[in-house]
């Protein structure tokens, strides 16, 4: 699948620049600025709705929930791509991400390390240099969320992927990585590991080709995703998920 890139347009509105150089919006009936949200994705094939369409892929489910909740936002960069490792995210993705200049990003990487062989500790590395520098980009680790690997093993075609060893314990090795070092960042970590196992059981939850998410899943993803606004502290307000709520308040007025 060819990599992709997209955005959702614009809420109506005068733009212009920040002194920060981030993007503004005018608020229509008080003529005052708004902060846009730029947000930005590094992934593989479960960023990109492997099994169903870029428009049903969790980040863009994500993008349209949030905006629907008066937040404006735009998905700005959306460079993942089915099969890519994390040294492919940073050799390809990576310079999409940062020349988008986006004010919050997502990442969600390592399934194809370690279905082609990459040892945890090149992983790890990879990993780190990755979330180093999105954090870079965004300059506030309250703007970076991080979410682990699905447990494509239970899925009827995942099997053969295996190359004979244990998917679920591989996998949940890769995740430990992710979850340590995003976590040495602190940076907030969302797990589908779990969630993901009920593929095992549902086939509703599982695409055409055996393998991937279906949209009921890939939606079931967002859902935790965009719930975990709520547990923002009162130091982490200006996350992107607490002025979802500050934002829709005020244009409510």
């Amino acid at each position: 699948m060819a990599s992709a890139q997209n955005k959702i347009e614009n809420e109506p509105g005068e733009s212009r620049a920040t002194k920060t150089g981030e993007p503004e919006i005018v608020n229509e009936t008080r003529g005052e600025p708004i902060n846009r949200v730029r947000y930005a994705v590094i992934g593989d094939s479960y960023s990109i709705g492997g099994g169903a369409s870029l428009n049903e892929s969790w980040p863009a489910v994500l993008t349209r929930h949030l905006k629907a909740q008066g937040l404006h936002l735009d998905l700005v960069a959306n460079p993942s791509r089915t099969g890519w490792t994390a040294q492919q995210a940073i050799d390809h993705e990576l310079p999409i991400f940062a020349a988008a200049k986006p004010n919050f990003g997502t990442l969600q990487i390592g399934v194809n390390d370690w279905v082609q062989g990459v040892d945890a500790e090149t992983f790890r590395k990879r990993f780190i240099f990755l979330l180093d520098q999105m954090l870079a980009v965004l300059r506030d680790k309250n703007r970076l969320l991080v979410v682990t690997i699905p447990d494509f093993g239970v899925t009827p075609t995942g099997p053969r992927y295996s190359r004979g060893r244990d998917i679920s314990e591989g996998l949940t090795g890769f995740n430990k990585i992710i979850a340590e070092e995003a976590m040495n960042r602190g940076l907030r970590v969302v797990d589908v590991f779990p969630v993901s196992k009920k593929m095992g059981d549902d086939p509703s939850l599982v695409a055409r080709d055996g393998l991937h998410p279906s949209v009921k899943e890939y939606g079931e993803w967002e859902t935790i995703i965009f719930q975990l606004r709520s547990s923002c502290s009162p130091s982490e307000l200006t996350t992107v998920f607490a002025l979802q709520a500050q934002i829709a308040q005020y244009v409510s007025k």
